[in-house]
């Protein structure tokens, strides 16, 4: 299961995500973008490149193809790696709402966003700590997700009807004695994620909030339009108020 019960829709005791491909118990993979995400002793990158499963179906062929361009684009693939990339799917639909994971729990499971926005998020006193949104073509990976499963420190929650892919230790590691070079691939997608979440996080780090919605508003502005305003108020850590202040003082020196 992906998850125990949840006081929202579960993962694991609603079934609510409808599997289009093989099933699986257990996935691996990697995120991008916020400072409490980590990934350590290279044991992560044996499972991404199972994360690029994609469906059987004819009807999901526009993500199959849409997976294997992803993976194309770091190294290219044979048509037998591609073949093979596609013939190992693990393919969910999410409703919104639906929580993937929470504080606590001891999960290795891990995501590939096709379609849809997943928010990571901590609670601190009670009160939600916004740390991250992973979009499309991203990857969502615990902070604990080593060779030791350790309980999970965030909760991950889809705020959309989202399609998540995911992936298999056992699996990957059947991927990669038939084609090993998806090895290599699966280490790109690692170097590659953690270019991207280190400039992210130092950006975040260093910026002031009124700099942080600036860059949001550059780099993601469908990301304001998708969400509440009190998310992201929380993720470039102001309160409410103050982001309607900051949005009123950007507007006035228009």
């Amino acid at each position: 299961m992906l998850i125990s019960g949840l006081p929202l829709k579960d993962a694991s005791t609603t079934r609510c995500g409808r599997v289009r491909g093989k099933a699986t118990m257990q996935t691996y993979g990697l995120p991008f973008g916020h400072p409490l995400t980590l990934v350590k002793n290279g044991w992560v990158w044996s499972k991404i490149a199972y994360i690029a499963a994609v469906f059987r179906q004819t009807n999901a062929k526009p993500m199959r193809e849409k997976l294997v361009r992803y993976f194309s684009d770091l190294l290219p693939l044979s048509g037998d790696e591609a073949t093979a990339i596609a013939d190992s799917a693990v393919v969910r639909d999410y409703p919104k709402g639906t929580v993937l994971l929470r504080e606590g729990q001891f999960s290795a499971d891990t995501y590939f966003v096709l379609a849809g926005l997943v928010r990571q998020y901590s609670l601190v006193d009670g009160d939600e700590k916004t740390l991250g949104f992973f979009g499309a073509d991203q990857w969502v990976i615990s902070l604990n997700t080593t060779a030791e499963v350790k309980p999970a420190v965030q909760y991950w929650v889809c705020e959309e009807d989202s399609t998540l892919v995911v992936g298999n230790d056992e699996s990957a590691r059947e991927l990669f004695q038939k084609h090993p070079r998806l090895e290599t691939v699966a280490r790109m997608v690692l170097e590659r994620t953690f270019q991207d979440y280190q400039q992210a996080m130092i950006a975040h780090v260093l910026a002031t909030p009124e700099q942080r919605y600036l860059r949001l508003l550059e780099t993601r502005p469908d990301l304001i339009r998708r969400i509440p305003q009190y998310q992201l108020a929380s993720y470039i850590g102001v309160a409410p108020e103050s982001l309607s202040r900051i949005r009123k003082r950007l507007s006035n020196r228009r």
